[in-house]
């Protein structure tokens, strides 16, 4: 399948997909992910560590998502099942989905956050691996939020906050694994079952059309794979399911994890995947801790700082990519105190400095560094140097490519003055990371 594999090639039928990133995506800098279902109601998850930082033979059994609580809680001698049985008196998950009440959600509140970040998309998901659909998808039989739960369109909810706000609308769907349709077993090692008939092929291309055809979402970001049996194209396949997408939004956007198909963009998650991030035209993926479902188990110091934040985006941006960060929202809809933190953190520094991220792209003529933490962007004729340093800072520059007498923060002039094949900067303020802005000589 293409995710994460460094060299997929597109089979034949899919090329004719192949398009043009828009520019609206490839300028956007930051997306906000959502992960919110029944699996936000015990929020428990072992706190291990970062996907491709976790020993795979240790992850599935020691997993540190909280969305995978109904896979396992299935494996036997884990302490997720330890957990379950002693807190919940090993309850069918699907109590966890009548239980679930979203009593403080507020679609608008959570989107008036989101938006302060500056971010360009937002994506919640609509269905996870465990099958709860949170709108009335045909086929569900009442297995979803509208008919239990919360009782209430979520999808819908968040689509019509996020364009209030202002942003690109997206959707999250697992095509490649549902645990309540397939009925196998739990997941223990990497490779084993996935659900691959033509039934549920059909059941999941129905989902996605319906969507498309509801909620007209720009972005659609498959996860795992697509089941095999609907990859050839057909009148239920993921070919039709594009070619559907293409047709309402000509300039929406697919990632790829669709199974070896088509993809827009390329995705990486938290340290795994890393080498498709090459190019314009891929996005890095973490959550504010280390799950992307709701973790009670989860503390500060398992949580990017707002500095931490800024870094990453920026580092991800000068590198050609855009970041998708995530919220885990607590059961009741809340924004968990410690991720608000750093989504208002990351929004605080943003209004100051984000001419330095949104609609940047790569400055390669010159170079980054970890000692200052030095990271390049360009928009036009502006480079923007973001650096860790506040006074003494020298910058290096052997070409000559700025103009030192342009410098600025935040659109007020600094002193600055060229040393040496380099341009040392006075005094700049207390805030750090910051970013300087020239003009530059060609």
């Amino acid at each position: 399948m293409a995710m994460f594999s460094t060299d997929p090639v597109r089979p034949e039928a899919y090329r004719r997909f192949e398009r043009p990133l828009p520019e609206w995506f490839r300028g956007a800098a930051l997306g906000i992910f959502v992960h919110w279902g029944p699996y936000s109601v015990p929020a428990w998850a072992e706190p291990t560590g970062e996907l491709g930082a976790v020993p795979r033979e240790q992850w599935y059994a020691h997993n540190p998502y909280a969305e995978w609580y109904a896979n396992t809680i299935r494996i036997e001698g884990s302490p997720a099942r330890a957990h379950h049985d002693a807190v919940h008196g090993g309850a069918p998950y699907d109590a966890f989905l009548d239980d679930w009440r979203a009593e403080d959600f507020d679609a608008d509140e959570v989107l008036s956050v989101v938006a302060a970040t500056g971010a360009g998309y937002f994506i919640p998901t609509t269905k996870h691996h465990d099958g709860v659909t949170l709108w009335d998808a045909p086929g569900t039989d009442g297995r979803n939020t509208v008919a239990r739960g919360p009782r209430r369109d979520l999808v819908g909810a968040f689509a019509d906050a996020t364009r209030a706000a202002g942003l690109r609308f997206g959707v999250y769907y697992s095509g490649g694994l549902d645990w309540h349709f397939s009925e196998l077993p739990p997941i223990e090692h990497d490779g084993d079952p996935a659900p691959d008939d033509i039934a549920y092929a059909e059941y999941a291309h129905d989902h996605v059309i319906d969507l498309i055809d509801r909620y007209r979402p720009d972005i659609l970001w498959g996860d795992i794979r697509w089941p095999q049996a609907g990859i050839d194209p057909g009148p239920s396949s993921l070919a039709h399911v594009f070619e559907r997408f293409y047709a309402e939004l000509p300039d929406g956007v697919v990632n790829d994890r669709w199974g070896l198909s088509h993809w827009d963009f390329r995705t990486s998650e938290y340290v795994h995947g890393t080498a498709v991030e090459v190019g314009d035209a891929w996005e890095n993926t973490r959550g504010i801790g280390l799950s992307f479902g709701h973790n009670r188990n989860e503390t500060d110091a398992h949580l990017l700082s707002a500095d931490d934040a800024v870094r990453l985006l920026v580092d991800v941006v000068s590198r050609g990519g855009n970041l998708l960060l995530n919220i885990g929202l607590e059961a009741s809809g809340r924004i968990p105190d410690g991720q608000r933190r750093t989504l208002e953190g990351l929004g605080e520094w943003n209004r100051r400095h984000g001419h330095a991220v949104f609609g940047a792209r790569p400055e390669p003529r010159l170079q980054a560094s970890h000692d200052p933490w030095l990271r390049w962007t360009r928009t036009g004729d502006l480079v923007h140097a973001v650096v860790d340093r506040v006074d003494g800072i020298l910058l290096p520059d052997p070409d000559a490519i700025l103009d030192e007498t342009s410098a600025t923060v935040a659109g007020a002039p600094i002193a600055a003055e060229r040393r040496d094949g380099a341009i040392l900067v006075g005094t700049t303020g207390s805030e750090t990371p910051i970013a300087i802005t020239f003009r530059t000589r060609d």
